[in-house]
């Protein structure tokens, strides 16, 4: 078994280089925040109480549990498409007597395999950056001077079984169709899509919407001196309703594609016509493409029109407040306001924000190209038909922009949900301040990266000889 892993590894360097960059990610996240939880348990009391703030356990568990719950979900993604190029692989093996079981122990050896080959890296980039975010935070007066990063292995050690365990409860996940099919079935199943999202799929879909909902709910509800609960609950449950676009995705991405499609093929009546019936027809493919934009834009957007309409709230408490004298009432409501809008505070936001966006453009690179390039025969087959090169980058230009469109109206749905839940708690209006020039970056962010993406990897995958791709599957 370590042959095989070793072998395909060897074999398939490019298909697991965003998961490994994902694990890196992770172990470097999470060696960074476990550092700083050391610093703050190795210093005496009284050094640690020098310097206000909430204290470095407080940060580096608020910023580890969302780092973790972010990096579950790329590594799931990325693991994916790393078994979408061996497909073919694995369902051989499967016709010659391998064992479901043997195929996820397979699949877990790789996992375990690339978080080794990544964990060395990782701890050097957790390290490094420990001792630069525990710098600014003394710059800013948020830790206390006295304040040291530990030399000890332990947040290494923790990273490293943080990683295994995000990695095999991914490899589970996305082992399970492989699997669990019957072998002579596996050896099709890679050319071909089920028509439908299955039930069990958008049963669990629900719930977790539902639970998304729940925690906006709970966001929406908190009193205006706990700003900053309602901005983590609502934070909280823009990620879970972004894990309920990813459960239902191929529903919501093929309705959404029918409804921008038509524009499309008015436009573009020839290729707008073939790109539209691509993405509705392939709508998984299609869903893995547009919910690591979503995630993008959902979170970007979430955390920016939350602090954007918290200082908007903090200037008007503000101007409440020196207007009327019998304004003592909301004072404690305003001052709160004020501390969440405070330099320090917008920085830590700045931060995590930066270190949630580093996850997401991750997951967008890598699967959009993975998914790209996964079309090669498909294109071969389109150029022995009479397409031309030409003829099918503009059909992949115009299936880049339907997928970007998807992917910002998914986010942004999810973005203005949380927001609005946030708007509640600070404002008594569901209706929150919207910076409308952030926002235009952040979609056209998305945009920068999902459009070069789809057209640099497909000028790659139109070319070679046709009928050598036809004839030979995937290459």
């Amino acid at each position: 078994m370590v042959s095989l892993v070793l072998g395909q590894l060897r074999r398939r360097p490019a298909a697991f280089a965003g998961l490994a960059v994902a694990l890196l990610l992770a172990i470097a996240t999470v060696t960074l925040f476990g550092s700083l939880a050391a610093a703050e348990l190795a210093t005496p009391a009284a050094v640690r109480k020098a310097a206000a703030g909430p204290g470095l356990m407080v940060i580096a568990g608020a910023f580890g549990e969302i780092a973790v719950v972010v990096a579950f979900f790329v590594v799931v993604n990325a693991l994916g498409f790393a078994l979408r190029q061996q497909h073919r692989e694995l369902a051989l093996l499967r016709t010659v007597a391998a064992t479901p079981r043997q195929v996820r122990r397979l699949v877990r050896g790789q996992v375990v395999a690339t978080t080794l080959l990544v964990a060395v890296p990782g701890w050097a980039v957790g390290a490094v950056a420990a001792r630069c975010f525990l710098a600014a935070l003394q710059q800013r007066g948020m830790a206390a001077p006295g304040l040291r990063v530990p030399a000890t292995p332990v947040p290494m050690l923790v990273a490293l079984v943080a990683a295994l365990l995000v990695g095999l409860a991914a490899s589970a996940v996305a082992a399970r169709r492989i699997s669990r099919i019957a072998p002579a079935a596996a050896l099709t199943a890679s050319s071909t899509e089920h028509a439908r999202t299955g039930p069990p799929r958008l049963l669990a879909g629900a719930a977790v919407l539902v639970g998304g909902a729940l925690l906006l709910r709970l966001a929406a509800t908190r009193p205006a001196d706990q700003v900053d609960k309602a901005g983590q609950a609502a934070l909280l449950g823009s990620l879970v309703l972004l894990v309920a676009v990813a459960l239902a995705g191929p529903f919501a991405a093929r309705a959404l594609a029918t409804v921008l499609g038509l524009p499309l093929r008015l436009l573009v009546p020839g290729t707008g016509w073939l790109a539209d019936a691509n993405l509705r027809g392939y709508a998984r493919r299609l869903s893995s493409a547009v919910v690591p934009v979503a995630m993008l834009v959902g979170l970007s957007g979430t955390m920016s029109i939350m602090t954007f309409t918290a200082e908007h709230a903090a200037a008007a408490a503000r101007t409440s407040a020196g207007a009327s004298a019998g304004a003592s009432a909301g004072a404690g409501a305003g001052a709160a306001v004020s501390a969440v809008t405070s330099a320090t505070d917008v920085w830590l936001r700045q931060a995590e924000l930066g270190m949630l966006v580093c996850f997401a453009t991750v997951s967008v690179v890598n699967t959009l190209v993975a998914v790209t390039a996964d079309r090669r025969r498909e294109f071969a087959l389109l150029r022995l038909v009479g397409g031309t090169r030409r003829q099918l980058l503009r059909m992949l230009s115009a299936e880049a922009v339907l997928t970007t469109a998807v992917g910002v109206l998914l986010g942004a749905a999810v973005a203005g949900a949380a927001a609005a839940a946030f708007s509640t708690a600070v404002t008594g209006s569901a209706v929150p301040s919207v910076p409308v020039a952030t926002c235009g970056w952040i979609v056209a962010g998305a945009a920068a990266l999902t459009l070069p993406g789809i057209l640099a990897t497909g000028r790659w995958a139109v070319g070679g000889p046709a009928t050598e791709l036809v004839g030979g599957g995937r290459d």
